[in-house]
């Protein structure tokens, strides 16, 4: 009888483990994930911080260009101003789910793997 007490006993002992082995892995992969997200974040942001520089300034010298043909600098940024409101109704009515969803598979995918 003691026997089968210290064998629950083993038993219970061996399950208290893997519970605590299986808590700190899941600790360890959520960390590993967060590092991981978090590292790649660092060079994404920067690689779009200068892009949004590049543009910035590729459509302010759009803008006077396009000002200097019209004659009145201000219709080059009407212009420029148009196009990118037009380009955002487009993308809003016509691509919003299709994009949504995209963004939505790629960090699904980012958290699994």
């Amino acid at each position: 009888m003691e026997s089968n007490a210290k064998l629950i006993e083993s038993l219970l002992e061996s399950a208290a483990e893997y519970g605590k082995t299986s808590l700190e892995l899941v600790k360890l992969k959520t960390v590993d994930k967060s590092a991981d997200f978090v590292s790649s974040l660092i060079p994404h942001s920067v690689t779009g911080m200068l892009l949004a520089t590049f543009l910035l300034f590729l459509n302010l010298g759009l803008a006077f260009w396009l000002g200097e043909i019209f004659g009145v600098i201000y219709l080059g940024f009407l212009v420029v101003a148009a196009f990118y409101g037009m380009t955002a109704l487009v993308l809003h009515f016509f691509m919003h789910s299709w994009l949504k969803s995209k963004i939505h598979d790629f960090i699904i995918k980012q958290v699994l793997n």
